[in-house]
This record gives C-alpha cells, sequence and structure tokens, in this order.
C-alpha cells in the first residue's frame, strides 16, 4: 500500500489530475451546476458519490454534481431520475462533466455539442475518443492498459493519444476519478470564497483514496 501511494504521489497522474481539477473547480466556482454524465453503458457512480463528499468535507457547495442518467428507472428518488433530456437544457456557465471509458455514442456527442455551443463548459475524463477532443474545453485522457507507443504512431493519433505520456504508470479508470476528486476538494487548489479551514493536504487525502481502493476502512478528519 506505501509502496503503491510513493507511486503515484511521484508520478505525473498527480499533476495532470490536479491540473484537470483546477479545471473543474474554476468551471463550477464561478458556474451554476455541475451535470455529471456517463456513457450507456457506464454510470459515473463512484465519482459521483465522491465529489459530493468533498463538497460537504471540503466546504464546496458548488462540487455537487447532478448525475444524469441514460434511462433512470420509473419511480427512482428525485436525485436519481435525471435524464440525458437534462442535457438539452444546458445553460451558459453550467458545467457539464463526462466520464467515458468507451464509446460516448451519437446520442450524447450531439447533446453535448449543443451544450457547448450555449455556452456549458465541457470537461471528459475518456480513454482518447477523438469526438470528445474536438469539443472539451479539457480533456484528462486516460491510456487503455497495455497501450504503447512504440510502433503505433498513427492509431495513437486517431485516438487521440498522441500528446498523451504513454511512459507514465497504468492506472484504471476508477484510480484517475479517485486522484480527481480528492485534488478538487483541495483549499489550496484556488482561493475558496468561504469553508472550514484546515483541511488536510494532498497527500494525506489521496493516502485515504488509495486506502478506499484497496477495500481498506476510510476515516475522516473531524
Amino acid at each position: 500500500m506505501n509502496l503503491l501511494r510513493d507511486l503515484l504521489s511521484s508520478t505525473g497522474w498527480v499533476d495532470r489530475t490536479r491540473g484537470f481539477a483546477r479545471s473543474l473547480r474554476r468551471s463550477t466556482d464561478d458556474g451554476d451546476g455541475l451535470l455529471l454524465v456517463g456513457t450507456q453503458t457506464h454510470e459515473p457512480w463512484h465519482l459521483a458519490a465522491h465529489l459530493d463528499d468533498e463538497a460537504r468535507y471540503a466546504g464546496i457547495p458548488t462540487l455537487q454534481p447532478t448525475l444524469v442518467r441514460w434511462a433512470p428507472p420509473p419511480g427512482a428518488p428525485e436525485h436519481l431520475a435525471v435524464g440525458l433530456e437534462r442535457l438539452e437544457h444546458a445553460q451558459r456557465g453550467e458545467t457539464l462533466f463526462v466520464v467515458a471509458p468507451d464509446d460516448p455514442g451519437e446520442q450524447l456527442l450531439e447533446r453535448l455539442a449543443d451544450a457547448r455551443r450555449i455556452g456549458a463548459t465541457l470537461l471528459t475524463i475518456d480513454g482518447g475518443d477523438a469526438d470528445l477532443a474536438g469539443l472539451a474545453h479539457d480533456q484528462l485522457i486516460v491510456p487503455a492498459p497495455g497501450l504503447t507507443a512504440v510502433g503505433e504512431p498513427s492509431g495513437l493519433a486517431v485516438a487521440g493519444l498522441g500528446d498523451v505520456d504513454l511512459s507514465l504508470p497504468e492506472v484504471s479508470f476508477d484510480t484517475v476519478q479517485h486522484l480527481v476528486s480528492a485534488a478538487a476538494g483541495e483549499q489550496s487548489l484556488l482561493v475558496v470564497r468561504s469553508g472550514p479551514a484546515g483541511r488536510v493536504g494532498f497527500r494525506d487525502r489521496l493516502g485515504r483514496i488509495l486506502d478506499g481502493i484497496q477495500g481498506s476502512a476510510v476515516t475522516r478528519d473531524p
């Protein structure tokens, strides 16, 4: 566990996810709401929960997301009943946060393109989707496991991965989402207008997140 923590804290993944989290904080601190959406086969439940936790524990209510779902079941609670049609009503100042480990699909891409034209901010964590690259204001690419740059320049360019440092250690989509949510809750990331002082530093937060990934008990400071 300590080895994993040291490995990630000393690699480019920490800086990369911190930079993306800074974009998230900047857009939401000055914006009008955060919409979180995945693909038809992947709903970002865990990221929604972690961002909600960070919003409460770090005193940053603008980080609290609205989870947008592809097909909410009848009778779902109000906070779990927001469908894709919500994206059709996205407004200037809102932030659309897309998590796409697989193909986002035309249905989602069309809604994202319309929302961007209206003035919404679009942030994505994805595997290098070229269509998302053309839409996103900030894109965090998580290369597929085993992907290397050797002998695949054209394939990488098509996938939108040509400018990604593939020498970084492989990490899972879940790990990257944990890193982003932990970084987004840092008080030092941006000047926060209000909220409790004395929050734990990023290394402590990262250690706690990684403990959670490994299945250990996660504790928070009172």
